[in-house]
């Protein structure tokens, strides 16, 4: 490989083709013209004097050796940012964008209420709310900060535990209607439940209506959190929700609250590299004040 020629901007623009997985989408977030890119790929695979990509209909797949290129880059990436935020925060306020990836159930039913306060008071920097069914990498920059539902691990990881959840029974007026409330644990196996589809669960932390409920009869299925609540609102069959997901606002009733609850940790992961940054400071410093004060993650 024609090491000596590598230059920093193509392998900038080789990252964000590799994140974004096209060269519309990489130009769009670059800010720079889609020809640009591909000129600058184009520059970066004759110094490797190979490809980089795999050009497929869904769009650009890294090859083995663009695995192997990400794979050193990135940390790189990484020190970069965290140098330039460095260099420049001690002088300025934190702005920019900050990029939190997290399940949709968090994100949308619990993280869009109390975000606009962080906004309000830092307007420089600019929240990016990701949401995803499996684990997003914050060494790759799929994320700034991640909020899991479990303890990620990886290399230059800083993972702190933010607090404990409840999860509980949930039915609509409509579903009691029809099939009457259940008393007690044992006559669970007479009613019809909505859960996750079992082969699409890429996250294991979310199997808790099985934990709680072995042998339920599930009618209907959804990789959604907020489907499988808004069909239970909608009297499908009971379903096991987070406390954090305020269900009541739904029409929902709490059932069997003392003998069925199942508890998850919550996980805050940021790269070391860019943990200190001004913006990402602001941003971990509020989530941290937000889980520790609310009693919903005193568990």
């Amino acid at each position: 490989m024609l090491t000596k020629h590598l230059n920093w901007d193509d392998l900038r623009i080789f990252l964000e083709l590799a994140r974004a997985g096209s060269l519309a989408r990489a130009a769009k977030r670059l800010k720079i013209d889609q020809s640009t890119v591909s000129r600058r790929l184009a520059h970066l695979e004759q110094a490797l004097g190979a490809s980089l990509f795999e050009r497929t209909p869904k769009g650009l797949q890294l090859n083995t050796l663009g695995h192997q290129v990400l794979a050193a880059t990135d940390p790189m990436d990484s020190a970069y940012a965290a140098a330039l935020a460095s260099l420049g925060g001690q002088a300025r306020e934190a702005a920019g964008p900050v990029r939190i990836g997290t399940m949709e159930g968090i994100a949308s039913l619990y993280l869009t209420q109390h975000l606009p306060r962080f906004s309000q008071s830092h307007p420089r920097i600019t929240l990016e709310l990701v949401t995803s069914t499996q684990q997003l990498h914050v060494t790759r920059r799929e994320a700034d900060i991640f909020l899991s539902f479990f303890q990620p691990s990886g290399s230059g990881l800083d993972v702190e535990h933010l607090g404990r959840f409840a999860l509980h029974l949930y039915a609509s007026p409509t579903y009691l209607a029809r099939l009457g409330e259940p008393r007690t644990v044992a006559e669970l196996g007479a009613h019809e439940f909505v859960g996750y589809i079992d082969d699409l669960v890429q996250i294991e932390a979310v199997r808790w209506l099985e934990e709680a409920v072995p042998e339920a009869q599930t009618v209907f299925q959804s990789s959604s959190m907020l489907a499988q609540m808004f069909a239970a609102a909608a009297g499908s069959g009971l379903v096991l929700l987070p406390e954090f997901a305020g269900a009541g606002r739904f029409g929902l009733q709490r059932l069997l609250a003392q003998e069925v609850e199942v508890r998850r940790d919550l996980w805050l992961s940021v790269h070391h590299d860019l943990r200190y940054a001004p913006r990402i400071k602001a941003v971990v410093g509020f989530l941290q004040q937000l889980f520790a004060n609310d009693p919903l993650y005193a568990y």
